[in-house]
């Protein structure tokens, strides 16, 4: 008779093989590439080719040599280029507040629901902004004229003397009045579109604990529509320090005024086309778009702290 014996015990079992790592997918990039490669052709590639410029000078003995940085150096002490940024910064100072406050007002007027024709209003404040900068410049600045513009057409009418805006003294006030009429619509809209998204409820809560119009907007509508107060300054310090159109536009018609110095831009586009000075020009514009940065990042930071 057999016995039978108990079935041995198991041994451990042998571990799984590791997994087998995926393939990396390439279906990302295949979403993203196109713009990759176009960001890359029309961002990346000119900074890359102007600093490539701005390390090179033209010589009248050897041609093309390179410097390294002394194009930059001769930027630091370039008195012309820095009466043009405190020409630009005296322009930001004054014309952005006084832009984005006339916009917010209309924001806030807009958002309050006792205007009359509100649908009509807001058409027609952001309409400037659909003309192009060249025509707005040339239709305000053939008005300033003192002798075939709406201001000599007053002197005569009245026999009066009007200052000429086209004056050194005052064409950049002129150039602020003609930035500001172009932007408050635009400035206006994004206001507007951050007050629209503001909760319904904060405005009954208010409206229970019986505040006024002034406490809502200074309580309610201002913190609730701070970024869009942030990014507005940003971009109009960037439209400030980036200012070209008006003042070579108007340059045809006040030369004793405006000078190819005028701003930064302009500066730099007369050492590129009209002095041949292709890699000073090239510096001039890396070192104004630093300090543009720097500025817009300070800015950005400050108003985006909270507290503040």
């Amino acid at each position: 008779m057999t016995t039978l014996q108990p079935p041995a015990a198991a041994g451990p079992r042998p571990a799984p093989p590791p997994a087998r790592r995926d393939r990396r997918s390439w279906t990302g990039w295949g979403f993203i590439g196109p713009f990759v490669a176009v960001f890359a052709l029309v961002f990346l590639a000119p900074i890359a080719y102007s600093l490539h410029l701005s390390l090179f000078r033209d010589q009248l003995i050897g041609g093309t040599t390179f410097v390294g940085l002394d194009n930059y150096q001769q930027a630091l002490r370039d008195e012309r280029f820095w009466d043009a940024l405190g020409r630009v910064s005296l322009f930001l100072c004054v014309q952005v507040p006084v832009m984005l406050g006339i916009a917010l007002l209309v924001a806030l007027a807009l958002d309050s629901g006792r205007l009359y024709g509100k649908n009509f209003f807001r058409i027609s404040v952001f309409l400037p902004y659909a003309v192009p900068a060249v025509v707005a410049t040339l239709m305000w600045s053939f008005m300033y004229g003192t002798r075939f513009g709406l201001v000599g057409d007053l002197n005569d009418a009245f026999n009066i003397s009007l200052p000429d805006p086209l004056s050194p003294d005052l064409v950049l006030a002129a150039i602020g009045n003609i930035v500001t009429w172009e932007f408050v619509g635009y400035n206006m809209l994004i206001f507007y579109s951050a007050l629209r998204v503001v909760p319904n409820s904060l405005y009954e809560a208010a409206e229970i604990d019986g505040a006024g119009q002034i406490r809502v907007i200074t309580a309610i509508k201002l913190p609730a529509i701070r970024g869009a107060l942030v990014i507005a300054t940003i971009f109009s310090i960037i439209g400030s320090f980036q200012l070209f159109n008006e003042p070579s536009v108007m340059q045809k018609l006040a030369p004793n005024a405006i000078t190819t110095d005028y701003t930064p831009n302009f500066y730099t586009y007369s050492l590129s086309f009209s002095g041949q000075q292709h890699n000073y020009s090239a510096t001039v514009a890396i070192v104004m778009g630093l300090i543009t940065m720097v500025i817009a990042y300070v800015v950005q930071l400050r108003g985006m702290r909270k507290g503040v």
